[in-house]
């Protein structure tokens, strides 16, 4: 993966007085609730340079992959977690991968998302229409992936997460992703929050958290002037006695490389080599996972053709 550069200078500078982006897990009156906090300044903002987004991409996108952070706190090791969407609407679909050391990479399915008519509010129903959406965690050494998979109900990243939980793995649970905007159209902060009820959690707590999601600071502009994860859920849910866990590090990351590219192009079947050399160079081809383009010169592919067939 290469890095596009982040063209404001301004927002370079703001991201530079930020700490770096982290996961912090916690657990809330005793054990009863975990509680895991993202902040994903950097990364959103880095997705955006490379997959090249507008406001609204970078908007759903950004929630997209917070998600993702969030849901990785439920693995661990080398797992890694796969929440997709599929829908009818002018978003299409999209994807994002997360692994439990904290990379997290993905798409989506239109760029730019193409709509009929300007939006009038941040509601996301419309984009999404009806779909699906699906989680899976793909668990090292397991043969096949672990996918649970629902209907969409109200087009929302983080209402239909916590359907997902409460209809496929009957677990109450409450998402809470909050990127913030400046005027310009900058990310300045961005974070999100998972509340997941433990065994033996009581109803009255449960209560009194969703009556406490309803009325929570906005945690991207938290993380804007400076607040790190462990300093705003001690602030917020004070009353519920916290207890930190572990904090970790996380990062836009995509294992991809111009060798990986080369080595593809390479097994390509006789006929289709002899179209791309026919072709119009230099040869682009894109990482639809991070948006990182590698370009390939005729000559180059040429020799690599022509090792290949040496073989």
């Amino acid at each position: 993966m290469i890095k596009s550069l982040i063209d404001s200078e301004e927002l370079r500078k703001h991201l530079a007085g930020l700490e770096d982006d982290s996961k912090d897990v916690f657990l809330l009156s005793g054990g009863q609730v975990r509680l895991t906090c993202v902040s994903a300044t950097h990364i959103v903002n880095q997705m955006k340079a490379n997959h090249r987004t507008g406001l609204l991409e970078t908007y759903v996108l950004g929630q997209a992959y917070i998600a993702g952070l969030l849901l990785s706190s439920t693995i661990k090791g080398d797992d890694r977690v796969l929440l997709q969407i599929e829908c009818g609407g002018p978003i299409k679909g999209l994807s994002i991968e997360a692994w439990a050391i904290g990379a997290v990479r993905g798409y989506l399915l239109e760029n730019p998302i193409k709509l009929d008519k300007p939006l009038e509010s941040l509601d996301t129903s419309p984009l999404f229409g009806p779909g699906f959406l699906s989680v899976s965690r793909i668990l090292e050494g397991a043969k096949e992936p672990v996918t649970g998979t629902i209907m969409m109900q109200y087009g929302n990243i983080a209402k239909d997460l916590a359907l997902y939980f409460q209809e496929s793995e009957q677990t109450a649970t409450l998402f809470y992703i909050c990127p913030h905007f400046d005027r310009s159209g900058n990310v300045t902060g961005a974070g999100g929050l998972f509340i997941q009820a433990m065994p033996g959690c009581s109803e009255e707590l449960l209560t009194k958290l969703q009556e406490k999601a309803s009325s929570l600071s906005d945690l991207g502009k938290a993380i804007s002037e400076g607040m790190t994860n462990k300093e705003y859920v001690e602030k917020e849910f004070a009353d519920f006695g916290v207890e930190h866990l572990s904090s970790s590090f996380v990062a836009f990351s995509c294992p991809c490389t111009r060798q990986h590219f080369l080595d593809y192009l390479a097994k390509l079947p006789a006929n289709e080599k002899q179209g791309i050399l026919a072709g119009s160079f230099p040869l682009e081809l894109e990482c639809f996972n991070c948006g990182t383009i590698y370009s390939f010169s005729r000559d180059e592919l040429e020799e690599v053709f022509k090792q290949e067939v040496a073989k």
